[in-house]
């Protein structure tokens, strides 16, 4: 029996709340497992994570990988970018020694598939990157005013500092 472990991700607490991108991996993966999974097979472990993409440090992604790899599992995203939009973290993740995966809308693809897939999602990061310098400058331009409002000021700062102490 072939057994698997899913990983999905969001960026944000507010993406995280709508479940609107978490239903939309979960059912990829579903999808993945009803007609492309080996039969028949088990699910092991379902991981679920808000945390930004670029930063690879992520304690959920971690603790499916271990799990993965300690019951020779199979780790299964909805799309290679819930993984990262970084290259070498996804070649090291492909080098990595005990561990496979396969990404639900790319049933198929192999290594060099992979390969080819994060170099775009990685040009795409930077596309994002990019399309947003430029609105925040657009913006700037017709007076709009960036940031915090000043007279929240105070009130922001107590609030971290609380946060902080908790």
């Amino acid at each position: 029996m072939r057994r698997y472990i899913s990983y999905k991700r969001v960026s944000s607490q507010e993406q995280g709340k709508s479940g609107l991108g978490l239903e939309a991996q979960e059912r990829d993966i579903q999808l993945f497992l009803e007609n492309y999974a080996d039969t028949p097979y088990e699910v092991l472990g379902e991981f679920v994570e808000v945390h930004t993409g670029s930063d690879n440090d992520r304690p959920q992604l971690k603790a499916a990988i271990a799990l993965a790899k300690k019951e020779n599992a199979v780790l299964v995203v909805a799309k290679l970018d819930r993984l990262s939009r970084k290259v070498s973290f996804i070649a090291s993740l492909m080098e990595e020694k005990g561990l496979t995966f396969k990404v639900a809308q790319m049933p198929y693809a192999d290594a060099f598939q992979l390969h080819i897939y994060a170099a775009l999602a990685e040009q795409e990061k930077m596309f994002i990157a990019s399309r947003t310098r430029a609105a925040l400058a657009a913006a700037k331009e017709r007076g709009v005013q960036l940031g915090a409002p000043i007279h929240h000021i105070d009130e922001l700062a107590a609030a971290k500092k609380e946060k902080a102490l908790k």
